[in-house]
């Protein structure tokens, strides 16, 4: 085999004997391609280049959407005293939603007057999360900022409304910017910082958390099955071992995928609930 020049190894500093397989291929021939960033900006399907436009991404988030209210109008519908296993699953969201973050955080009362909201904000995450593991869909409606802001700002405004709602304008600002209990001089330090504390990060965090996880599930699902398929199609001799490695690795990032899909959903929706308790809190 021809000793490689030095110009050829600075062009591929990787360069193995066997990492011309594993580079992606030159154009019409095959390899490993790694999935990019490129995978959350998909081609326009119509409406290219105005506001309307139309693509993957919102297609998977329209069809997500449609399955879920599918899914609780049937529910809906066919309700019975005695529940059959579709009524039982779709209950025993609700009552988690219910029990385990509404009135665990906010208290009976108001834990029931926002279930509605938690429960909504809840199971719209959880869907559109999934969908990142469904066949044919292959990414999550919340790995694009948009709809993680959408929703962010839905309970910004919420967590808002309710502090001012419950302490008044002027009362919810002091609560929330001027602690008590505090030195008054440190209020020249601490004020700023709970400021942004209060309409900065709070909301930004919600998207940031969110929007980072669905990403890196993305990615790392990508990879581990494009790198399976190239080991088993496209490689040669005891490379194709390498795909039966990078398969059980797959299987298992699907699995942590639909974990962290419904962590996601529970971390936003119980963050949603200590936010707006710590909105209202005055009002105990």
């Amino acid at each position: 085999m021809e000793r490689p020049r030095s110009d050829d190894l600075r062009e591929t500093p990787l360069f193995t004997p066997a990492s011309p397989m594993l580079l992606a291929a030159s154009e019409g021939e095959g390899g490993f391609h790694a999935p990019t960033v490129a995978d959350f900006f998909p081609p326009a399907i119509f409406f290219e280049g105005t506001v309307f436009e139309f693509n993957r991404v919102m297609l998977i988030r329209v069809i997500a959407a449609v399955v879920l209210l599918t899914v609780f109008v049937i529910a809906a519908r066919r309700a019975k005293l005695v529940p059959g296993r579709f009524q039982n699953v779709v209950e025993m969201i609700l009552d988690f939603v219910r029990n385990a973050i509404a009135i665990e955080v906010l208290g009976e009362k108001n834990g029931r007057k926002y279930f509605f909201l938690l429960a909504t904000i809840f199971c719209t995450v959880l869907v559109m999360n999934i969908t990142s593991v469904v066949p044919f869909l292959n990414l999550a409606g919340t790995s694009v900022i948009g709809l993680p802001i959408v929703l962010a700002a839905w309970t910004y405004v919420m967590y808002l409304g309710a502090g001012v709602k419950a302490q008044g304008f002027g009362g919810f600002l002091k609560s929330s910017l001027f602690p008590p209990g505090v030195p008054k001089v440190l209020y020249l330090l601490l004020t700023p910082i709970e400021f942004l504390q209060v309409f900065v990060l709070r909301p930004a965090t919600l998207v940031i958390r969110l929007l980072a996880n669905m990403v890196a599930g993305h990615l790392m699902l990508a990879i581990c099955f494009t790198a399976t398929s190239f080991f088993l199609f496209d490689s040669a001799g005891a490379m194709k071992l390498f795909g039966a490695g990078t398969l059980v690795a797959g299987f298992a990032f699907f699995l942590f995928e639909v974990f962290v899909a419904a962590l996601q959903a529970y971390v936003f929706a119980i963050l949603t609930a200590v936010y707006l308790n710590m909105s209202i809190e005055a009002e105990h």
